[in-house]
């Protein structure tokens, strides 16, 4: 797993975790997943599909692996791969961010 990788964007750091996840079967699985993500970590969304097998996690900072790993076990599912990337929000793009600094 990458760790502390952050871009900056409209003034936060952000980071988009992709989680593989084995054993969900429907939508109440995806909310099983997703409300476990934010009872244990601050998180700015997640998102869970079953057909995909993964959950998506925007957050300010990235979450450890081991911990990430846990949480999700909890709900009795299996973590098979997290993955790491910097996020940049779509529509926020660096002119607009140049521009905002020039008012």
């Amino acid at each position: 797993m990458l760790t502390d990788i952050r871009i900056i964007v409209g003034g936060h750091f952000l980071v988009k975790i992709t989680v593989g996840i084995e054993g969900m079967a429907c939508g109440m699985c995806e909310a099983h997943i997703n409300e476990a993500v934010r009872n244990a970590f601050q998180v700015k969304k997640v998102t869970s599909s079953h057909a995909k097998k993964q959950t998506v996690i925007i957050a300010e900072k990235d979450i450890p692996e081991q911990e990430l790993k846990d949480a999700v076990a909890k709900t009795g599912y299996d973590v098979v791969s997290v993955n790491s990337e910097p996020y940049e929000k779509k529509g926020l793009h660096v002119p607009l961010l140049k521009r905002r600094k020039l008012i």
